[in-house]
């Protein structure tokens, strides 16, 4: 297994810790007056999504996590789990419906998704920053309302619900920003 010595530490390195990958988010080498380098990293466990703050000296080594990235497709769901295919090799990962997360409501066939798989599992998914779904269900809009400031809910294809405009009804195709869960704009009528 590879391994990173201190000289090699930067943000968005991949390392392994007690078994567990993680991702270095911050780093910072500090040069005191007398002494060792030092470099303090901040680090975010790939599994669990917690933070960790540790400090090496000069000439210390880490190990490299086997993590890789990769480009799949929403397949489809079969009980708690959802299936994912990578386009290339054509691959199919059956991700529990725990390490998914939240991702269902973005997800309908076809959707391209980001997953990081460690030691050959999947440990995340992500998917795309905006998503384009159709609105199935949702209240009329005040007559005469046009102020952009007025949302109602709206349930999407997925099953979802997200606050939109008043001004959207049922049928509207909308972009949401899946980072905050935010209408964007209404792609279709």
């Amino acid at each position: 297994m590879a391994s990173y010595n201190t000289s090699d530490f930067r943000k968005g390195l991949k390392v392994q810790i007690d078994g567990e990958p993680y991702l270095i988010t911050e780093m910072n080498f500090v040069k005191p007056g007398k002494g060792n380098a030092m470099y303090k990293c901040k680090m975010k466990n790939l599994i669990r999504g917690t933070t960790l703050d540790r400090t090496y000296k000069g000439g210390d080594s880490l190990e490299a996590a086997d993590v890789e990235t990769t480009s799949v497709q929403f397949l489809y769901r079969q009980g708690q789990d959802y299936v994912f295919m990578d386009g290339t090799t054509f691959e199919q990962y059956e991700v529990p419906g725990d390490v998914a997360g939240e991702i269902w409501k973005y997800l309908k066939d076809g959707t391209e998704c980001t997953m990081t798989l460690y030691n050959g599992a999947a440990i995340v998914v992500e998917p795309p920053q905006h998503v384009s779904l159709e609105v199935t269900e949702c209240g009329p809009g005040t007559k005469g309302d046009t102020a952009t400031n007025v949302t109602k809910p709206a349930m999407v294809e997925t099953g979802a619900e997200f606050n939109v405009p008043g001004f959207i009804k049922e049928g509207n195709v909308i972009k949401i920003n899946t980072t905050n869960d935010e209408y964007v704009e209404r792609v279709s009528n």
